[in-house]
């Protein structure tokens, strides 16, 4: 049986309980057996392969790999999840530094095919690395069929304090943000931006991006956005947000009223 991770309701108040109870959800879903399986499959076989052309033809083990960087919707594109990784990713011309979604590149780096001589599959720490990415992003995408908010900024959570980590220019990593779907979708939302907004040219957007961040969170700088108690409210205003416009709240709202005061 598989633990189905779950709300009790959306919006803030969801958000919130989630967060009370994260731990103990994602202990129990971690602990399901087909997750399990799949996990044991993977840890017994990755050993083994040493192509990207092996490992896209095992379809057990690129669910695994693909969920682990949350690309499971993507399965069915082996050409180009071959690509990727066969290029690896120190080649600026490599197809994971063009594409603008970085799950793909942290995929590439990760698995290390192109990179080195002996890829990183071998490495006895190998499975567990993917393991600890797999039980998070299998936690968040079984969320998804409860609530996709809350799955959003779980991912969010963790994704945004990786970019905010890496050494590329402030712009770059608002670049970042803006490629990678389900990212764009929270700052958009905690922005309280209009759905139109995705018509303008890119340049603009960067702009836009930055002054509401700056107007909201007090800085348009992505490292700051992930600062203790900046990354709540960010998290807060998404969560807030979208669950009113979930429900088609009035402005009488107990969520609204919260809102106010981020």
């Amino acid at each position: 049986m598989t633990f189905q991770p779950f709300v009790p309701t959306g919006g803030l108040a969801g958000w919130r309980f989630l967060q009370s109870t994260l731990d103990v959800q994602k202990a129990a879903h971690a602990s399901s057996a087909s997750v399990q399986r799949d996990l044991d499959y993977f840890a017994e076989k990755i050993g083994t392969i040493e192509t990207p052309e092996q490992l896209v033809s095992d379809y057990r083990l690129l669910t695994v790999a693909l969920g682990a960087f949350g690309l499971s919707e993507d399965i069915n594109n082996k050409y180009l999840i071959r690509k990727v990784l066969e290029e690896g990713t120190l080649d600026p011309d490599a197809l994971s530094n063009k594409l603008s979604d970085s799950r793909y590149k942290a995929m590439s780096k990760a698995f290390g095919f192109g990179d080195f001589p002996v890829p990183n599959t071998v490495m006895s720490d190998f499975p567990d690395q993917i393991a600890a990415r797999y039980a998070d992003q299998s936690f968040e995408t079984a969320m998804g069929e409860t609530n996709n908010t809350m799955r959003l900024a779980l991912n969010a959570q963790r994704e945004l304090e990786g970019i905010a980590g890496g050494t590329s220019s402030n712009t770059t990593k608002w670049f970042t943000i803006m490629g990678t779907a389900p990212l764009r979708a929270v700052m958009e939302g905690a922005l309280n931006l209009p759905t139109s907004f995705a018509t303008l040219e890119l340049d603009r957007q960067l702009e836009v991006f930055k002054e509401r961040s700056a107007a909201m969170f007090g800085s348009d700088q992505v490292d700051d956005l992930v600062k203790p108690g900046t990354i709540d409210r960010v998290l807060d205003r998404y969560t807030a947000i979208a669950g009113l416009n979930d429900a088609s709240s009035t402005v009488t709202s107990p969520a609204l009223i919260l809102l106010r005061g981020y």
